[in-house]
């Protein structure tokens, strides 16, 4: 039993690939993308299922990797739920294309597919597979234009955008 469960997490999480067709965004400038995102949209799995107001933060740490810190509320429990993990970049920080590891030496793809390079206001990022997508903003919204032109992309990538769950930000307590 040990064993099958080390086999899945590794299969899930050991290794960060990107999906095949797939390219990840050149000229990529970490700097503009440290602080704060709001979860638009994503595909669900298991570690955010049910969350809203889901954000993730990241910012630099002295070895130059990225501290990671995924948060969001879950009503059913009437609880915040907070991970931190540690992203560093697989060829050179100007590809966005990184691998972040949330469970000890387990690592995901984590590949930013598309971004806005004027403002970095918004991001369509996948995981190692198709199963993983999210659509990140620097507001808790997006306009109807910009999600239709990154769901378009996410679609002719190959992703189920059918299958997206739209985030619900409400403002409420952060505690």
């Amino acid at each position: 039993m040990k064993r099958a469960l080390f086999l899945l997490l590794f299969g899930l999480f050991g290794c960060a690939q990107i999906p095949e067709g797939v390219v990840a965004v050149k000229g990529f400038e970490v700097q503009r993308y440290l602080g704060t995102w709001y979860e638009i949209a994503r595909l669900d799995h298991s570690f955010e299922r049910g969350l809203v107001n889901v954000t993730a933060t990241y910012s630099l740490n002295e070895d130059g990797s990225m501290r990671v810190v995924n948060r969001g509320y879950d009503p059913r429990q009437n609880r915040w739920k907070e991970a931190e993990g540690r992203a560093h970049f697989i060829s050179g920080s100007d590809l966005g294309r990184l691998k972040v590891s949330f469970f000890g030496p387990f690592y995901g793809g984590y590949n930013i597919l598309e971004i806005d390079e004027r403002n970095y206001s918004y991001a369509l990022i996948c995981g190692n597979n198709r199963s993983y997508l999210w659509i990140l903003a620097r507001k808790p919204e997006l306009s109807q234009d910009v999600m239709a032109s990154l769901t378009q992309k996410a679609n002719y990538l190959g992703f189920d955008t059918d299958a997206l769950i739209y985030v619900q930000h409400k403002k409420m307590s952060t505690h």
